[in-house]
């Protein structure tokens, strides 16, 4: 048994997951709690020169090439870093979007079988990987795009979020889906209330959760 805990951030885009998940740190280091924190794709050398062709390159990519290019990034993350953080007892590995990413973009709204990102996604990380908690944070489309047209920081938009409403209309539905089959580990939180109300949901879920694991493997949280 791991001894570890990691919980991962998803959602469409302009659903505030930046905001919060800045938020979920500064409150971790608060609570004086053990943790790193790391994004998709990215995380390593490797990962970042693959983040910067996915999200910025000119060139067109089908699904099939964007998703093994997530894959060779993730696999190179969970080996070099997950993993071993996840050996540490109680270390908290926050993850900026995971392998739901490449169900929900590649998958429900792109033109591969789900089955055969499962396939993949297996072979790339192994086993011992998988998430304890999963936040969703749950936001329609034009919600979120309306957010980030109001903010001078967030206009330039990436490769992806140029895909337009019924590709992320997709994505979104992808992820409520994926929620109800993995009801044991996400978490989906409506977006659309307000900053504080939203991250008093997602530390209320996180403490119970991880409270919970912490007592079965015999280490108490601080």
């Amino acid at each position: 048994m791991r001894k570890g805990f990691l919980v991962s951030f998803e959602g469409g885009e302009g659903c505030g997951k930046s905001t919060q998940i800045k938020k979920f740190s500064k409150w971790l280091e608060e609570k004086n709690l053990d943790y790193v924190l790391l994004r998709e794709p990215g995380g390593t050398e490797l990962g970042e020169k693959i983040r910067n062709i996915l999200l910025h390159d000119k060139d067109e990519l089908s699904s099939k090439t964007e998703f093994l290019l997530f894959s060779a990034s993730r696999s190179k993350l969970v080996s070099d870093v997950v993993k071993p953080n996840l050996e540490i007892p109680g270390r908290i590995v926050v993850m900026d979007r995971y392998y739901d990413s490449s169900f929900a973009y590649q998958g429900y709204a792109g033109t591969l079988k789900l089955d055969d990102i499962e396939t993949i996604t297996k072979f790339s990380i192994g086993e011992g990987a998988e998430p304890d908690l999963t936040f969703l944070l749950d936001l329609s489309y034009d919600t979120g795009m309306s957010r980030k047209s109001k903010d001078e920081s967030l206009k330039d938009f990436d490769r992806i979020e140029q895909k337009g409403k019924s590709y992320h209309d997709r994505v979104r539905a992808g992820y409520l889906d994926l929620a109800k089959k993995h009801k044991d580990r996400f978490c989906v939180v409506d977006a659309s209330k307000s900053v504080d109300e939203v991250f008093s949901q997602i530390v209320s879920e996180f403490e119970r959760r991880y409270d919970l694991k912490m007592a079965k493997s015999g280490k108490k949280s601080k």
